[in-house]
């Protein structure tokens, strides 16, 4: 992701988005402060990261698991994708290409 974010940041908005969907759920006190540290001290992220707490976004876009990537072009979903992080990081990166072509 921040591989994208460092060729692609400058065209366009990239939001990660933490949801309980398949997982144990916690309070939103007990998780934005290990979020929070995740990505600010860990993962030292240069894009926002939203709670998807209750699943609510995890339910309405039918996710099939974690990781799960949406591209939205024009505020429009043109692309989903399931997997794990290198299979789908490199679709992104094909899809980046062909959208800013």
């Amino acid at each position: 992701m921040k591989r994208i974010y460092k060729d692609y940041g400058d065209q366009l908005h990239l939001v990660l988005i933490h949801t309980s969907f398949g997982h144990k759920h916690y309070s939103k006190d007990e998780v934005v402060p290990t979020l929070i540290h995740f990505a600010e001290s860990f993962a030292r992220l240069p894009f926002p990261v939203a709670l998807d707490n209750d699943s609510s976004l995890a339910k309405a876009y039918q996710i099939e698991g974690t990781p799960h990537w949406f591209v939205f072009n024009e505020g429009k979903l043109i692309r989903s994708l399931f997997g794990s992080q290198d299979n789908a990081q490199q679709r992104l990166e094909y899809l980046m290409a062909e959208l800013l072509e």
